[in-house]
This record gives C-alpha cells, structure tokens and sequence, in this order.
C-alpha cells in the first residue's frame, strides 16, 4: 500500500518526539539540543522546523503527547473491567509497566515543571480529569460512600502522588522488566481499600 504524503509527514513528526523523548531522558531538557535530537531521529537538523517552530514549541507538546499514550496503555490494560478495585490495581500495574518500557518518561514528567511548565500542567490536568472521572463513577455506584462530590478532587489528588512516589522508589529497586513488586501492590491495594472504606455510611 502506498503511504501518502500526510502519513510520511505523521511519521516524521512522530519520530521527532519519539527522539526528543529518549534524549531528554539521557540529557535533560536543557541539554537535549536539536542537533542530538535530529542526529538520534537520523535527520537533517533543517528537517526538525518543518514540524515545530522551535525546541521550546517541541517540548511543548512532548509531555501531554506520551501522557496520553501512557493514559491508553491503562486504559486498553483494564478494557472490559467493571470492579473498581480490580481496575484501579490493573492501572497501578500497567503505569509501571508503560514506565520500565519506557524509561525516559520519569524525566520527561519530572523536569517539565520547570521547563516545559504549559506541557506539565496539560498532562496533569488530563491525568486528574481521567481520574476524577473514574471515581465519580464509583462514587454512583455505591463503591465509594464515605467521600462526598466535592471532596473526590483531593481524593483523586491524594491517590496520584501516592501511585507517583510508590513507582519514583520501585523504578530504582526494580530489575529490568521484573513488573512492579507483589508486596507493593498488596499493600497499595490495601490503603486504597481501607482509605476508600468501602460500603461505610455516607456522610
């Protein structure tokens, strides 16, 4: 089948953040140049401004692009699922594993605070929508009574930096594809049950 000029052009850019990915992994994002970013995408460095502006304007879009990407990794792990409990320990799960696949995200998240701060508010405010939707559901259905609407925004805020600080530690610890430690999502599962009190009276 033959590729249209448009596909050409989806690919090409698409390899460009792939490449600006993996270098802000090695080198951070000050130090990941167009030059390293071209030379790792085996392009011409004139080719990089056919697709964005800038260096800037790349980083710009690097964090929501493969948020979104880690997103439906979680999302096509828990397709089909309806327990909340089940679902949210299948995400902790596949959020690992998108991580040990792709090792440069951690730096890609971490450092866009500070120098891609539009990119790293994009991706949060996707990652907290998702999730506040999720326990909104559960909320409906009767699994989460203890928490009232207005109160499932810091509950969301509280489970993502506690997922967050779990796989910041285990990424470190863990071997090269050995998944995310039984122990630990035992014992996630268990804060998440006990903080969520499930079938408590509502308030």
């Amino acid at each position: 089948m033959q590729v249209t000029r448009e596909e050409r052009a989806a690919r090409t850019r698409e390899q460009l953040l792939v490449s600006a990915a993996r270098v802000v992994g090695e080198f951070g994002y000050r130090d990941a140049s167009i030059q390293r970013i071209t030379a790792d995408a085996g392009m011409a460095q004139g080719t990089f401004y056919l697709y964005f502006a800038s260096r800037q304007a790349l980083f710009d879009e690097l964090l929501p692009h493969f948020g979104l990407h880690m997103l439906e990794h979680v999302r096509e792990r828990a397709h089909g699922k309806s327990d909340f409990f089940e679902i949210e320990e299948i995400g902790a799960r596949a959020v690992f594993e998108y991580l040990q696949e792709n090792p440069w995200f951690w730096r890609v998240l971490n450092e866009a605070e500070v120098e891609a701060p539009a990119a790293w508010a994009r991706h949060h405010e996707e990652v907290v929508r998702r999730y506040l939707k999720f326990l909104r559901r559960a909320r409906q259905a009767g699994v989460i009574t203890q928490y009232r609407e207005d109160e499932l925004d810091t509950l969301a805020y509280l489970l993502i930096a506690a997922r967050d600080y779990l796989y910041l530690y285990h990424l470190h610890r863990s071997k090269q594809n050995s998944g995310i430690p039984e122990s630990v999502v035992r014992t996630y599962m268990q804060f998440v049950r006990s903080g969520l009190n499930a079938g408590a009276p509502g308030r």
